[in-house]
């Protein structure tokens, strides 16, 4: 009798585990999958738009550094007696108007406008890397949120089993009927305890990693926005999986070159760019600045009432650099130091780059090798073994915690593989990130904006 009511009550489990799989996805309003996760995301990405307004102000920047400053016009009375200041005694006496142009030195109109010109032509790089970080950033909240999740059913799918086996040892130990003793009773009741207190854990780490995501979907998780995280792991691919192949050997160079590619370097490029037209345009300061003026003056009439010529005044003034040496030369020198020093950041750029792939790389391949060994030798041993304790104490020939202590083992084990797959898929989100090509700009949506 014993024995056919474990029996059955290990069959109930599969059929109350269904059931709860049923009226959970009933209570579903919508799937999010983590493809529409980052899609929606980058979106909604606020960054994206303020990044195109400085792009805007800086090429507006350009043509206005461009240009030509504003000549300055003059209106002035000249040589007014102050005895009588009559405008008619002295000849030279006149109303002047005068417009002076002033010129920059040598090229420094066009180099400027070509160093803003330079500095907007990063923005859309910037974008690109922006949009490769939001779907690492959400891919991995949608990943934690998961792993969440599943952990949860993974636990309600073993609750109803340790519910059965709490059932049993009770009904065992009330007829006096095999080796039950009231210590398994307490220690199934226990367990109960804790998975339940696992469960709210997970909720709320679960809510938590769900609230993230909804700011970045900028949506509020209640009522109609309602989603729920998709019961769905992606086999996300990597972008190049030769260089994370340990059998191959990958050049170094050739893993510079592609990631010398990365948005971030290009924009980091076109800073030295810039930066470089930073030391021609201090090359300028050592040529004069000049200007052009011209006026013109109005005298009236002399005493005895006959009129006079007017008179025409053009000139040519020049700044002349005689003293350099705590100005120009101290200004060429710092643009000179400003470009090596953006020159330093990149290289440091790329090694930092580098070493975090390297380091995602040697994640991924160990995660590679603990998932094999999980799916299989360790979790059809832990499987085995439960099965075998549980036939034993079926049988009255094992021992009620052992049968609890292994379906415990079992399900960690269930749960530490699922980590592995999560962490295995994170660490692929982020080394493609890493293969990130900003050389493809031209072929995208921002084709265009740095022409």
């Amino acid at each position: 009798m014993i024995k056919a009511t474990k029996f059955r009550a290990v069959a109930l489990v599969f059929i109350v585990s269904a059931t709860q799989q049923s009226l959970h996805a009933q209570e579903v309003n919508r799937q999010l999958f983590i493809e529409e996760a980052v899609k929606t995301a980058q979106d909604n990405d606020p960054w994206i738009a303020g990044n195109q307004h400085m792009q805007d102000a800086t090429k507006s920047m350009s043509v206005a550094a461009g240009s030509l400053p504003d000549p300055q016009v003059s209106l002035s009375l000249a040589n007014l007696p102050t005895d009588s200041f009559s405008f008619s005694r002295e000849g030279m006496t006149q109303v002047r108007l005068g417009v002076t142009q002033m010129f920059p030195q040598g090229k420094s109109l066009s180099i400027k406008r070509r160093q803003l010109e330079l500095q907007a032509e990063a923005f859309p790089y910037q974008r690109v890397d922006r949009n490769a970080k939001v779907a690492v950033t959400v891919s991995h909240l949608w990943l934690d949120a998961y792993k969440a999740q599943k952990s949860i059913a993974l636990i309600e799918e073993n609750r109803s089993l340790f519910e059965q086996l709490t059932e049993i040892a009770t009904s065992s130990y009330s007829t006096a009927m095999g080796r039950t003793r009231q210590q398994d009773i307490i220690r199934a009741q226990l367990e109960l305890t804790r998975l339940n207190d696992r469960v709210t854990m997970l909720e709320q780490t679960k809510d938590g990693f769900v609230e993230k995501l909804s700011e970045w979907l900028n949506i509020e998780n209640t009522g109609d926005s309602y989603f729920e995280i998709a019961d769905h792991l992606p086999d996300q691919l990597i972008s190049h999986p030769e260089l994370v192949n340990d059998e191959m050997i990958v050049r170094e160079e050739d893993l510079y070159d592609l990631i010398g590619n990365h948005p971030m370097m290009k924009a980091l490029e076109q800073n030295i760019e810039a930066t470089a037209a930073g030391v021609d345009l201090a090359k300028q300061k050592y040529k004069p600045a000049w200007g052009l003026n011209a006026a013109y003056g109005r005298r009236g009439a002399d005493p005895f009432g006959n009129g006079r010529s007017d008179v025409l005044t053009v000139g040519v003034s020049l700044s002349v650099p005689l003293f350099t040496a705590n100005r120009q030369d101290r200004e060429y020198s710092a643009a000179i130091s400003r470009r090596e020093a953006i020159r330093t950041e990149k290289w440091q750029l790329l090694r930092k780059l580098v070493a975090e792939f390297d380091t995602a790389k040697s994640q991924l391949l160990r995660l590679d090798e603990r998932k094999s060994l999980f799916e299989n030798e360790l979790l059809p041993q832990m499987s085995e073994q439960a099965e075998a304790s549980l036939t034993a104490y079926t049988n009255d020939d094992g021992d009620f915690a052992e049968v609890v202590r292994a379906r415990i083992a079992e399900l960690n084990a269930q749960i530490d593989a699922l980590n592995i797959d999560v962490e295995r898929q994170k660490t692929i989100t982020q080394l493609n990130y890493y293969f990130t090509d900003g050389a493809l700009i031209e072929d995208d949506e921002y084709a265009g904006e740095i022409q």
